[in-house]
């Protein structure tokens, strides 16, 4: 690493993106942080991510750059992937080593009643990303999928290998889409493209529409918790600071193309990785840990599936391992007293 290297990191003010931010902060990278600031959830939580980046919220303006009062190598813009003209332009100017896309809108269940949202950011935002990266010749675009995109698989653990064409939410199926659409400009331009199929992340700084952030603020307030199926769900709950590391070891690992094979056994630059803990865990066993880091029994209330969801997920992160020597681990009870301890500071319980 050498503080020549520019890196860009759209939703920057996003949860992993976030602490993404955070971590590359203390490289000698330069870092440019984009975010839109969309409202999907509390806008504050999100200028309150940027206060911890040294990045003021009095001053933000569309398509301006701010400094960090924090980190000298660190500057945020607040704009929109989906502005095609302005991130093209942006990446000419900058001429990033790398670009790592954790902008998205998120959600299953709020695909469902709210589609054109995610065609806006997740289809035309991807696609201002990969024409920003072939123009601007960059080295290696790493770009969040979701372990959504298996779908209707029932194999456990799920892999890299499987069939990924029968998604159950539109959200799955734009992420599908990244992966389809990275591939293509991989085989088209040579463009080296890293999709990271994220398992059900968590941790300080967490979404409020997640369940950790929900089950948390109602266990505190007293107020009952929906637990789905019955609580017959199981997940593979990855803490966001493995996830992170995982992430910044990949960085500087570009997939190759294979030269070597014949014109009937293509192998453009891209590549796939699971990002699990793979260690999964019933939901109901997730609220045990919960109530026991807060110390007070959660009301629980036993409710139907929702349209969308997958029973199980359980990562197979051999792939992952084997190329960056590295298997996310953190254990569960780690990680739930973590989140629970920021949650309590920042809302000065």
């Amino acid at each position: 690493m050498n503080k020549n290297k520019k890196i860009l990191v759209t939703g920057a003010a996003g949860f992993i993106g976030y602490h993404l931010v955070k971590k590359l902060c203390e490289t000698d990278y330069q870092i440019i942080g984009i975010d839109n600031l969309n409202d999907y959830y509390d806008v504050n939580l999100k200028f309150n991510r940027l206060a911890e980046l040294g990045i003021s919220i009095n001053f933000l303006t569309n398509n301006i750059k701010l400094r960090s009062n924090i980190f000298e190598n660190f500057i945020f813009i607040k704009a929109d992937i989906a502005d095609h003209d302005f991130i093209i332009n942006l990446m000419a100017i900058e001429n990033f080593d790398f670009v790592l896309n954790l902008a998205a809108q998120a959600g299953v269940r709020y695909s469902i009643e709210n589609p054109r949202v995610y065609l806006h950011s997740n289809i035309d935002g991807f696609l201002s990303i990969l024409e920003g990266c072939r123009r601007s010749n960059v080295k290696h675009l790493l770009y969040a999928s979701t372990s959504s995109v298996y779908g209707l698989n029932e194999v456990m653990p799920l892999s890299e290998e499987q069939n990924t064409d029968r998604p159950m939410a539109l959200y799955a199926a734009t992420k599908k889409a990244n992966e389809l659409m990275a591939h293509s400009y991989s085989h088209l331009f040579s463009l080296p493209t890293t999709g990271l199929r994220f398992f059900t992340v968590y941790g300080p700084w967490g979404r409020p529409d997640m369940a950790l952030y929900s089950f948390t603020e109602s266990i505190i307030n007293k107020k009952p918790i929906k637990i789905f199926n019955h609580g017959k769900m199981v997940r593979d709950f990855t803490f966001v600071g493995d996830v992170i590391l995982s992430i910044f070891k990949l960085i500087e690992r570009p997939p190759l193309s294979n030269k070597n094979l014949n014109s009937k056994q293509i192998n453009p630059p891209y590549q796939i990785f699971n990002i699990g803990n793979s260690k999964p865990i019933s939901i109901l066993q997730y609220i045990n840990e919960l109530e026991y880091a807060i110390g007070v029994t959660a009301i629980k209330d036993f409710v139907e599936i929702q349209p969308g969801d997958v029973k199980e997920t359980h990562a197979n992160t051999k792939s992952l391992e084997n190329y960056i020597n590295y298997k996310p681990d953190t254990n569960i009870k780690v990680g739930i007293k973590a989140f629970v301890d920021w949650y309590k500071s920042y809302n000065k319980i």
